[in-house]
């Protein structure tokens, strides 16, 4: 989900303008939520093809060569936006973040919802309420990204409307 800053223009256009050349393959994807930037492109193919022996190694020499460069990107976007940027790779299939916030999400659960929590962690599938919800969240997403990705879609339809209607923005 793209947002758009103060001038109009989308934080996706931003890193467009802002990211040096030939930092990632193509065109990275930027997903913005309350919190977090987050910029996840393809490994570039000079990367890929280096010296390292393994997938992790090649990621991990593209992190540390590119870190000067991502930081003060970050900076600007983070002075820019007023959020966290996050870094990652897709490479071979895999996504591959470098750094990500976790941030605390409140909720209020009845019993039954606290009981499929706790049979989680009773069962060792996670070491808390925490990670069992954490793990319950993933679990949707990886399982209903259609229905998420429709739901995104008309959001952004809602969002869009609302530009067009009384007071949105139209002179």
């Amino acid at each position: 989900m793209s947002k758009k800053s103060a001038s109009g223009e989308s934080v996706a256009e931003w890193f467009a303008a802002h990211l040096p050349e030939g930092l990632f393959g193509e065109t990275p994807e930027v997903v913005v939520d309350r919190e977090e930037i987050t910029v996840v492109g393809p490994l570039p193919a000079e990367a890929a093809s280096g010296e390292a022996g393994s997938v992790d190694e090649a990621v991990a020499e593209y992190r540390e060569s590119t870190r000067a460069q991502r930081m003060r990107v970050a900076g600007a976007a983070e002075e820019r936006f007023g959020k966290k940027v996050s870094w990652g790779v897709r490479h071979e299939g895999r996504r591959l973040m470098f750094t990500h916030l976790a941030v605390p999400a409140m909720t209020r659960l009845r019993q039954p919802e606290r009981q499929v929590l706790d049979t989680l962690v009773a069962a060792g599938v996670a070491r808390s309420r925490s990670d069992a919800l954490a793990w319950c969240v993933r679990q949707v997403g990886d399982n209903a990204e259609t229905w998420l990705g429709d739901l995104r879609d008309a959001l952004r339809h809602v969002q869009e409307v609302r530009r067009q209607g009384p007071g949105g923005g139209t002179a």
